[in-house]
């Protein structure tokens, strides 16, 4: 006790109680999405990311076919 006592005493300790204090106030100045906002966004971010696998998926399928079964005639 006596050495936490010694460090916020101290000018570091008195820094990094000030920086608490600073970032505190700068949490409660957020403003926090709603439920229906952080649902939301997370159902366009699930629907971009099956968007984007599928369109991955058929451009990998589609390069495969050019590439293997056209130019070098590597029939599976």
């Amino acid at each position: 006790m006596a050495a936490v006592a010694v460090f916020l005493t101290s000018l570091q300790g008195r820094q990094l109680v000030g920086f608490g204090r600073d970032a505190w106030r700068e949490v409660q100045k957020v403003v926090w999405p709603t439920r229906k906002e952080s649902l939301q966004m997370t159902a366009y971010v699930f629907a971009f990311v099956v968007i984007m696998a599928l369109f991955l998926w058929l451009t990998d399928k589609t390069l495969e076919w050019f590439f293997y079964d056209l130019i070098l005639g590597w029939k599976k």
